[in-house]
């Protein structure tokens, strides 16, 4: 079994098992040839806030690979991988827990946007033809030491918000120095709870979902049972590395607390038995560690 992948800008590691190919899903004399004699297809290509790009690779990139996908002979499976800010994630405030069924709602911005496009879109070709396709819905997708950098106060941030800048310039410096970690706080002022997912726990998402036949046309959130609490964090690296942390002192006014914002999948065991039957494998204690 050979692997071939498509990149873009940021090329992989060529083995005796995966071949790369270097070009963009908006060119449909690439996609073509990247899905000769393909089986499984497992799109992952996305843009985050570049307008200029965004509608060439969510929705030129996306069609270019359906339609390939449904004229192959070969082809067996199609599985996006998919992302929260479709449904808005913690910027709008959910009076019950997020589920598969929740509404689209993007957030401003072209990323979100293009989150929704992707979702509707393949579900639009699965009802006009039938097509063996799934989404795997993901929150922010971290590995080895990303956690750790998504709590910076220094210019070593990982993702957003980015700490520092929220914070007096002299403050910023010397919690970067201490080692000092934010707890961000919701609407309401108490801390935050968020979803994220290791990136083993995604692969053996895909890995369950692969030549699962109830997999087909669905869509499965994949997230935390337990969303990371941010006060939960912070107390535990007091306790354990005996850092201090500084909590935001105006609460972000989009911002949820509770399992609403976590994305706990209503009847969560239910869905797993009639779908791929995965759960992750990391809790908020691991994943802090």
């Amino acid at each position: 079994m050979r692997a071939f992948a498509l990149c873009h800008n940021r090329l992989c590691d060529e083995t005796d098992r995966v071949e790369v190919i270097r070009g963009s899903i908006a060119d449909r004399d690439v996609v073509t040839a990247a899905l000769a004699d393909a089986t499984h297809v497992v799109h992952l290509a996305t843009c985050k806030e570049t307008p200029a790009d965004v509608m060439d690779v969510t929705v030129k990139g996306l069609f270019w690979l359906l339609e390939a996908f449904r004229g192959s002979p070969t082809a067996r499976q199609f599985i996006l991988i998919g992302g929260d800010a479709g449904i808005g994630h913690f910027y709008y405030r959910h009076e019950r827990p997020i589920t598969e069924q929740t509404p689209h709602s993007a957030y401003p911005g072209s990323y979100a946007l293009s989150k929704v496009l992707e979702e509707v879109m393949l579900e639009q070709f699965g009802i006009q033809y039938d097509i063996n396709a799934c989404c795997l819905r993901a929150p922010w997708i971290m590995e080895k030491d990303d956690f750790k950098y998504t709590l910076s106060f220094g210019d070593d941030v990982f993702g957003g918000p980015d700490w520092k800048t929220l914070v007096p310039e002299a403050d910023a410096k010397r919690y970067a120095a201490s080692g000092t970690v934010p707890l961000l706080r919701d609407a309401d002022g108490r801390p935050l709870k968020r979803n994220f997912v290791h990136v083993d726990d995604l692969v053996g998402a895909i890995l369950a979902a692969i030549g699962n036949p109830r997999a087909k046309r669905q869509l499965f959130n994949i997230c935390m049972d337990r969303p990371v609490d941010y006060g939960e964090v912070a107390g535990y690296l007091a306790r354990t590395r005996g850092l201090d942390s500084r909590r935001h002192t105006e609460p972000v006014p989009f911002e949820l607390d509770g399992q609403q914002q976590g994305q706990i999948p209503a009847g969560l065991a239910t869905r797993l038995r009639s779908g791929i039957a995965y759960r992750l494998g990391l809790d908020v204690r691991a994943f802090t560690e």
